[in-house]
């Protein structure tokens, strides 16, 4: 008799006895394909697995779909897989690149292909339905654990070199492949089983590339809307052209430098290249210095906008301009007035937690000559106070506020437009691991916060993980929606600092529970980390926005 072992699933609340051996696919079967749900992987005592994964011992399940991160994570890269399969198939002598994300889409680029207004077209609609075929045909997708010497030789023989310097530097026995029909790939996450779970999804042109197109979260029916973002997608080509100055476009290549003993003079460089564009900002605002009196700085969560505002001071104070410094969390309105949300939770993340009539009132005080008692805010007993902190603007003074909803035009609405100058601060990360495999900024901008949390607010890599999706929605809704409303943005990632974080953030990460939900996401971050070679952190200047992050910077944060 074949021996059974429980299997409990979260999503019916069943508990039930099967066969040895029984694959994940095999229980969606039985308990949850009469739903119409679309199952794309499941949570395996909080570990993330394909469906294809066979169970041996009891174990707890929880079976994800697209509204689900990982779940969405797979089928962004299992349709990239096909969007490479179809490229290969129909210029067989061009690389695909995956360069990032923007306008609620992947945008790539066929290099080396001579494009008209005309080809442009015809070429993407070749490509569009040649990935449909694909799907239609609902081709397994292959996963074979080989040697990493073995893959190397497969992934020199398809000219897929920047994969050979990524697993040369990650040094392990074996490396994971994927098979689609007459292609290979390497991705540092799981696929879907066959490409038929792809059915949605577009690519449109989009500048001299192209726009991949995936359904929204919460209905996978419908596929996003392109959102135009010109100033967002002006900073990714000028970080793209950092990198051709630094000469490294992918986290092999990181690695190579750094083993070769060239670090430090990578990170000047990176730093200067920072450096240049905050003076450049700063000799913009210096041309309306007659007109420009409140500078707004904005940005999600961990984009580095405290040390941005500082070090733009500096910058000011070079051209005889001399800021002072405000900060909205000073405008949070007493805890008993914060609005709520859906859960009955108070929404920090919602500008209505500001007191945004006194914070115009106090601008527009300020503007007039007058004096103002800056408002202080307690966090501890969530209650604004005052001290003897009063402020007056002087004929070369300028307000320099940093805030996540300063770009937010109900903020400011009480401002007049021509006094002020408005920017948006992110780490907008352009190094891949490889052409296929990006680096989510928003992965660099959590890295950096589960440091800072630990070191200066007390909270564990659990805690900043369990809120994470929380102050996500918070930005999708009051911080992106405002980003294009900047007259200028600034990239605060730095093409080697997930390297330095590493050695910060892997023991928090490690720290990270087995028997809690959080613990998949620590085990993807540790995943993506473990590529990077790391980077000791003594040639990192005092003034560097990593330092808000880390320790050593020569600013205070009090």
């Amino acid at each position: 008799m074949t021996k059974q072992i429980n299997i409990y699933c979260e999503n019916t609340g069943i508990r039930k006895a099967y066969p040895v051996g029984t694959t994940l696919k095999e229980i969606v079967d039985d308990q949850i394909k009469e739903s119409g749900q679309l199952i794309l992987g499941a949570m395996v005592n909080n570990s993330l697995r394909e469906l294809c994964y066979a169970i041996y011992k009891p174990k707890t399940i929880r079976f994800i779909d697209y509204s689900h991160p990982d779940g969405k994570r797979m089928y962004e890269r299992s349709l990239s897989m096909v969007l490479f399969k179809a490229v290969h198939e129909l210029f067989p002598d061009n690389k695909l690149a995956i360069k990032h994300s923007v306008s609620k889409g992947l945008y790539c680029e066929i290099e080396d292909l001579e494009l008209s207004a005309e080809t442009h077209m015809q070429i993407v609609n070749d490509i569009r339905k040649r990935m449909a075929e694909i799907i239609a045909a609902d081709i397994t997708f292959v996963r074979d654990e080989i040697e990493t010497s073995d893959a190397l030789k497969l992934f020199e023989e398809c000219g897929l070199d920047d994969k050979c310097k990524l697993l040369q530097t990650r040094v392990q026995l074996y490396t994971s492949v994927y098979k689609l029909d007459d292609v290979i790939d390497y991705f540092y996450g799981y696929l879907v089983s066959s490409t038929g779970y792809l059915s949605k999804f577009d690519l449109v042109n989009y500048y001299d590339g192209m726009l991949l197109m995936f359904p929204k979260i919460n209905d996978i029916d419908e596929i996003e809307e392109i959102v135009l973002q010109p100033k967002l997608f002006e900073i990714y080509t000028e970080y793209k052209d950092w990198v051709e100055i630094l000469g490294v476009p992918n986290v092999g290549r990181l690695n190579e430098v750094n083993l070769s003993g060239g670090i430090g003079e990578l990170i000047k460089i990176a730093e200067a290249l920072q450096e240049k564009k905050l003076a450049h900002i700063a000799d913009i605002i210096g041309q309306k210095a007659d007109k420009v009196k409140v500078i707004l700085v904005s940005g999600p969560s961990s984009s580095g906008k405290t040390t941005f505002a500082k070090r733009l001071s500096i910058q000011l104070r070079v051209l005889g301009i001399k800021p002072i410094l405000v900060s909205l969390d000073n405008y949070f309105v007493n805890r008993s007035e914060t609005p709520k949300d859906e859960n009955g939770e108070y929404d920090f993340e919602s500008p209505h937690a500001l007191d945004i009539r006194l914070f115009n009132d106090n601008m527009l005080d300020l503007m007039a000559g007058k004096s103002i008692k800056l408002p202080k805010f307690s966090f501890t007993d969530g209650s604004r106070f005052f001290d003897d902190t009063e402020i007056q603007l002087d004929y070369d003074n300028v307000i320099i506020v940093e805030g996540i909803h300063a770009l937010n035009p109900e903020v400011s609405a009480f401002i007049p437009h021509e006094n002020k100058f408005k920017v948006y601060v992110s780490a907008l990360t352009q190094l891949s691991l490889d052409s296929h495999n990006r680096i989510p900024t928003t992965d660099n901008r959590l890295i950096r916060r589960m440091i800072r949390d630990s070191l200066y607010r007390g909270y564990s890599a659990y805690d900043t993980l369990k809120r994470w999706q929380s102050v996500r929605a918070g930005e999708e809704k009051h911080i992106f929606p405002f980003q294009e409303e900047a007259d200028v943005m600034f990239n605060t990632a730095l093409l080697f600092e997930l390297g330095v974080l590493k050695n910060w953030v892997e023991p928090l990460l490690r720290d990270v529970q087995s028997n809690v939900p959080e613990y998949a996401e620590a085990r993807r971050l540790l995943k993506l980390l473990s590529y990077f070679v790391p980077i000791i952190d003594l040639e990192i200047p005092p003034t560097s926005i990593l330092r808000e992050f880390l320790d050593g910077s020569s600013f205070d944060y009090s």
